[in-house]
């Protein structure tokens, strides 16, 4: 079964400095319908304007992904980690028995876009961790999150996988996964999964597909995270 939520129908705030789109419930936000899917909690479509960001706040038994899509993210937490997410990377930070940091756009002129993902830990109260890589841009499907860190992939507390999706026009991928539920959240162009058409900020829900076959139906390069979730 395949369920699409159209990207005009997620919540939404504008606080100026951050403009901001819940796919799922979050902060002022509430939809007893859309309060996350399997153990994905928060997808939120943010961006930032410069010079501005997220002051020093704290997380506790969270699996909290940053992919950032257009700027640069400075990173700072109570771990002693200080870094910079570039656009493309991902960052994966397991807030655990808890963590404190902040998150700003240090640019002068160039504004932040980059999608906050909260994932639901199987384990609470571990050691605080950090995690960040960059794995490129190649077409079609590349693995990037994983439950054993296999293949290089940024290793996340609970049972669950996430690939980067990019596409051509006109190209096609597919997944055969063994988890039960899959989700996809659509960044740019239009594609198409079983017969679904996407447009840019859509989401998926999808559950009993054994298989998901994606196809690109525009002329604009596709970009979507695919989750494999229990």
């Amino acid at each position: 079964m395949l369920v699409l939520r159209p990207s005009l129908q997620r919540g939404s705030s504008d606080h100026g400095w951050l403009n901001s789109h819940f796919s799922f419930s979050f902060s002022e936000y509430y939809d007893p319908e859309h309060m996350g899917f399997s153990k994905l909690r928060v997808i939120n479509d943010d961006i930032i304007q410069p010079s501005t960001g997220f002051g020093t706040h704290g997380h506790r038994d969270m699996e909290i992904i940053s992919y950032v899509l257009e700027g640069n993210i400075s990173h700072k937490d109570s771990q002693g980690n200080v870094r910079t997410l570039p656009a493309g990377e991902f960052q994966l930070m397991s807030a655990g028995s808890g963590i404190s940091h902040s998150e700003h756009n240090h640019s002068n002129n160039e504004i932040l876009k980059l999608l906050q993902i909260w994932i639901e830990p199987n384990v609470k109260g571990q050691a605080p961790g950090y995690q960040q890589k960059d794995f490129g841009q190649r077409e079609g499907l590349t693995h990037v999150i994983s439950p054993d860190g296999i293949n290089g992939t940024l290793q996340i507390k609970q049972d669950m996988h996430l690939h980067q999706l990019l596409l051509n026009a006109g190209q096609q991928s597919n997944l055969t996964s063994v988890l039960p539920n899959q989700y996809v959240h659509l960044v740019s162009g239009r594609l198409q999964v079983n017969g679904v058409e996407m447009a840019p900020g859509d989401g998926l829900k999808i559950t009993d597909e054994e298989k998901l076959d994606f196809k690109s139906v525009s002329e604009e390069a596709i970009k979507a995270l695919v989750f494999e979730l229990p």
